[in-house]
């Protein structure tokens, strides 16, 4: 009950999922190494104070830190984006749940954006837009595998939706459907 929805439950029947990822497990870095740095402050400041009234709100610090890792990485499990052949979503939010949704046929432009550390890890930045409106899903960071979410993409918007490798794909996957 307190659980986010699936995001696959807000699929339409008329619709086909493409592609369903979650951000890169990068965008965890910043977070983790913030809590190692606090982590080894306090053990270091731990070990220099004889105080025992210290050591106790030493150890709530550390244990807070530790669960606002816990916090990042759950939001991180649990945010999804789906790509399907009618739309880009992106699901998240552990307490209160958020759903982003851009209609494929609304976008007028795709951009993605690779940094030096993107390219070396394989994440990007997808930026949809459309005609002069800001849309609820606009910018994504940490896009896994941007090469292959951008060759579907734009296959999705300017191809022929029955000759896509995406669709063909899955119908190959699928025994017994026609293509």
């Amino acid at each position: 009950m307190l659980a986010p929805r699936e995001v696959d439950e807000y699929i339409l029947p008329t619709e086909r999922r493409v592609l369903r990822v979650r951000q890169h497990w990068t965008v965890l870095l910043s977070p983790m190494t913030q809590t190692a740095f606090v982590l080894g402050l306090l053990f270091f400041l731990d070990s220099k104070v004889p105080i025992s009234s210290v050591h106790t709100i030493i150890w709530y610090v550390a244990l807070a830190t530790v669960f606002r890792l816990t916090v990042f990485v759950l939001e991180w499990w649990i945010e999804r984006i789906v790509i399907t052949d009618k739309r880009v979503m992106q699901a998240k939010g552990i307490i209160t749940h958020k759903l982003a949704m851009m209609p494929l046929s609304k976008v007028t432009d795709l951009t993605f954006e690779r940094t030096l550390s993107g390219r070396m890890f394989g994440y990007g930045t997808m930026v949809v837009e459309s005609a002069g409106q800001i849309q609820g899903l606009n910018r994504i960071d940490y896009m896994p595998r941007p090469d292959e979410v951008y060759e579907a993409l734009t296959e999705l918007i300017f191809g022929d939706k029955k000759q896509t490798r995406s669709y063909m794909s899955y119908a190959q996957t699928r025994p017994g459907r026609r293509v």
